[in-house]
């Protein structure tokens, strides 16, 4: 195991892992905070047309996942705020036409797609240079922001009301941080792929409230339960062969079954 780590690619993946942790624990607790888990959901499958639109065009899939994503979560946020379309709707509509123009644009790209599979599942050990300056801008970004607007998010995430009547900028906030969600959704499709990507924005957020409800704690421990299952899939992508995303959400399973367990054991106890 120590000799792998003298590879590029090992590194790579290892400093991905840990940007990825940080970035989807902070946006990920903001998502559960305010109840936001078909949003992201819906925005997650979205992104897919975009990775199509970057194949037919012979661009970065990434570049053209991006406008997809934002303009997804712009779209949603506008539509459940103006009240002319059911949140839910919305999120129905973007989500099964991402993925339909995604089908589209594969089917009409010519030759062969060898890449759509880690787009689509996740595979750790293809991380490039580009993608981890990218997630690794992102994860510096959400972590000074958060520090310095931690009460004004926290207040926005569980009571949006009081918040306005504080004259907080209620509405700029839940556009950035929808802006915000995009780019983790798509910085991160490299490494868990677009078809489980939910379960690393949502599963250590949900393992870690078991034991805390507390915010602050919330966002350190999620990063830390995914940096381990990050690791896991890092582990499971290379000596088993298997999309990384998989072994990833399966070691997340684990660990909230694992918790459950744990606190029912101390309630009989």
């Amino acid at each position: 195991m120590i000799e792998i780590l003298q590879y590029t690619f090992f590194q790579y993946s290892l400093l991905g892992s840990f940007f990825t942790a940080v970035a989807c624990g902070i946006v990920g607790s903001y998502i559960v905070a305010r109840r936001l888990l078909f949003i992201s959901g819906g925005i997650t499958h979205a992104s897919f047309g975009g990775v199509g639109l970057g194949f037919y065009l012979g661009v970065n899939p990434l570049l053209t996942a991006v406008f997809f994503s934002v303009l997804s979560a712009f779209g949603v946020e506008w539509m459940s705020r103006s009240h002319q379309v059911r949140e839910d709707s919305a999120i129905a509509c973007i989500w099964s036409l991402g993925m339909a123009l995604g089908i589209l644009f594969v089917y009409l790209t010519p030759g062969y797609s060898p890449n759509l599979s880690a787009y689509l599942f996740g595979n750790i050990l293809s991380i490039s240079a580009s993608d981890l300056l990218a997630m690794g801008l992102l994860a510096v970004v959400l972590t000074v922001l958060f520090s310095l607007f931690l009460k004004t998010v926290l207040y926005i995430s569980f009571d949006s009301d009081f918040a306005r009547t504080q004259r907080l900028p209620v509405a700029f906030v839940e556009y950035a941080m929808s802006f915000f969600i995009a780019l983790t959704i798509v910085f991160s499709i490299r490494m868990v792929g677009i078809m489980l990507l939910m379960s690393m924005l949502t599963m250590p957020q949900i393992i870690v409230n078991i034991f805390t409800s507390n915010f602050r704690r919330m966002i350190l421990c999620s990063i830390g339960v995914g940096f381990l299952a990050c690791l896991a899939g890092l582990a499971g992508s290379y000596f088993l062969d298997v999309p990384s995303g998989a072994f990833i959400v399966i070691v997340l399973v684990v660990l909230f079954l694992l918790a459950r367990l744990l606190t029912v054991f101390k309630g009989r106890k």
